[in-house]
C-alpha cells in the first residue's frame, strides 16, 4: 500500500461539480493506492503511520492535534514507469479488492478519533489542495515495493 501524504491548509474533492469531501481546516490530504499484495496488516500499518507521523507544525501528529484527514483513493500510485513510456498498472489491485482496503484505512483513522472526509471510490475526481510548506511524503507499507 502506498500513500502520498500532504500537509495542507485546505483540501476538497469534487465529483460531477459537487464537493463530496473537504477539510474543515488545516490537516492532511492522503492519496491511497492499493496493490495486489496488500492485506489488513498493510491497512493497519498505514492507519498507524498516517495518524502518528509527526509532520504537522511543531512536529506534531494528526492524532495529537486532532487534525482532519481527507482520504482519496488513487490506483495510479501503484503504476510502474520502469519500462517504456506507458505506465504499467499490473500491481494495482482491482476495485473489488482495493475499495475495502481504502475503506479499512478510513475506518481505522476514524477509530483513532480523527475526522475523516473521503472522495468517491472509482469516480473521476477533481482534488483541490493548498500544500502547507510544501510538505509531502510518500508512505509505504512493507509489501508495496
Amino acid at each position: 500500500m502506498r500513500a502520498v501524504v500532504s500537509r495542507v491548509t485546505e483540501a476538497s474533492v469534487t465529483v460531477g461539480g459537487e464537493v463530496v469531501g473537504s477539510l474543515p481546516g488545516p490537516g492532511l490530504l492522503v492519496l491511497v493506492g492499493v496493490s495486489n499484495d496488500d492485506d489488513e496488516t498493510d491497512a493497519a500499518t498505514m492507519v498507524r503511520k498516517i495518524s502518528e507521523l509527526r509532520i504537522l507544525r511543531e512536529e506534531r501528529s494528526a492524532a495529537e492535534v486532532g487534525a482532519p484527514v481527507l482520504v482519496v483513493s488513487q490506483f495510479t500510485l501503484m503504476g510502474s514507469t520502469a519500462k517504456g513510456r506507458r505506465p504499467s498498472w499490473s500491481r494495482a489491485a482491482p476495485g473489488a479488492v482495493a475499495e475495502p482496503m481504502v475503506n479499512a484505512v478510513v475506518q481505522g483513522l476514524r477509530e483513532r478519533g480523527l475526522e475523516v472526509a473521503t472522495g468517491v471510490f472509482g469516480a473521476m475526481m477533481r482534488v483541490h489542495s493548498v500544500n502547507d510548506g510544501p510538505f509531502t511524503l510518500l508512505v509505504e507499507t512493507p509489501g508495496s515495493h
